[in-house]
């Protein structure tokens, strides 16, 4: 496998984290800057880690995975955007909205059990996987660091709604990754 094609997988990879890191980047509030790069950081780990976790899982379990990883997604994220939803209904003024540990930890493994699927593949083809999963990870890191900023001047226009956008964003991710992986869109 090329370095171009590796490229390419792991922009295709790093698409659910930038649209995560757009919505999350709606909300996250002045005393939250350092989450600005912790949630991209996570994201890029999570996605340099999966496809290791699947290249050593394997064959055996290949079919197992692909046949609920959407799923598995979608309820994650589905989670997350309808009490985001929700949230944003809350009409106590001097709410804070804080994105904890464990919700980034959450997204930073719901947007990358693809990345484990991808990982089983590389068992097999000719893949150096830790060399192939770390391009994956750095290039999730920067494109999810885009898309907390693009989020942020995004939020300067929609400071009222912001969590309830997210929360949508979120849900329509996890409805596309289900709509693909049914074969609906591709």
């Amino acid at each position: 496998m090329s370095l171009v094609e590796v490229i390419l997988i792991a922009i295709g990879l790093a698409m659910d984290a930038f649209g995560v890191s757009v919505s999350k980047g709606l909300m996250l509030t002045e005393k939250e800057t350092h989450k600005k790069v912790i949630l991209p950081l996570l994201f890029g780990i999570f996605q340099m880690l999966m496809p290791i976790i699947g290249w050593a899982i394997g064959v055996q379990f290949a079919d197992t995975i692909a046949a609920y990883d959407h799923w598995i997604i979608l309820v994650l994220l589905s989670y997350l955007g309808i009490t985001m939803i929700r949230n944003s209904f809350d009409d106590t003024e001097d709410q804070e909205i804080t994105t904890g540990w464990g919700e980034m930890l959450m997204l930073s493994i719901a947007t990358s059990v693809d990345a484990m699927a991808v990982g089983i593949t590389f068992a097999f083809l000719s893949v150096n996987v830790v060399y192939a999963s770390s391009i994956i990870g750095i290039i999730t890191f920067f494109i999810s660091l885009v898309g907390i900023y693009a989020g942020r001047l995004l939020g300067n226009f929609f400071k009222s709604r912001a969590e309830m956008i997210g929360g949508i964003i979120l849900l329509l991710i996890g409805v596309k990754i289900l709509f693909q992986h049914l074969g609906y869109i591709s």
